[in-house]
């Protein structure tokens, strides 16, 4: 596993906060995924070394937890509120209109390797349904049309950086 030095220091640095090593586990998952993208096994036993734990005390961290990826996606990551509100006025169109614009499969890197669509639940916006979380950007009142500009502007970014 290949951490940038920063991320090693801040590590080191946020082990320290806690009287009880085992505190540190949700900073230190947090920190890896920043760095790499997502959690993979040898980044759960590195965890669990630094902080004097079983692998399986990380690993129950982990898959608790949605926001932690065990697999790598794509550079942009698009999510697709699938809640009440925003299913019943068209989120599985939106979704469904993003999978098709970038050729990829639901939680699937693009071939392009540009995105990763995931459904998720609650965005808490329901007064602007469907909304989809781009990244850490969100985007309220998506139907088809509008998915297909924003998929646009994705695919016109990628293109520009080459």
């Amino acid at each position: 596993m290949n951490l940038q030095p920063e991320t090693l220091a801040r590590i080191d640095e946020v082990i320290t906060h806690y009287p009880e090593k085992r505190s540190g586990t949700l900073p230190l998952l947090h920190l890896i995924q920043e760095d790499i993208g997502h959690i993979p096994e040898e980044a759960i036993e590195w965890i669990a070394e630094k902080l004097e734990l079983e692998p399986i005390n990380v690993y129950e961290v982990v898959t608790f937890y949605p926001m932690f990826r065990r697999k790598p996606i794509g550079r942009r990551h698009i999510k697709v509120c699938r809640t009440l509100s925003c299913a019943l006025v068209g989120a599985y169109k939106t979704c469904s209109k993003f999978q098709q614009e970038f050729d990829t499969k639901l939680g699937k890197v693009s071939p392009d390797g540009e995105v990763t669509v995931e459904f998720v639940e609650c965005l808490a916006s329901c007064g602007t349904a469907p909304v989809v979380l781009i990244d850490e950007e969100l985007h309220e009142n998506v139907d088809e049309a509008k998915a297909k500009e924003i998929s646009d502007h994705i695919k016109a970014e990628a293109a520009q950086r080459g």
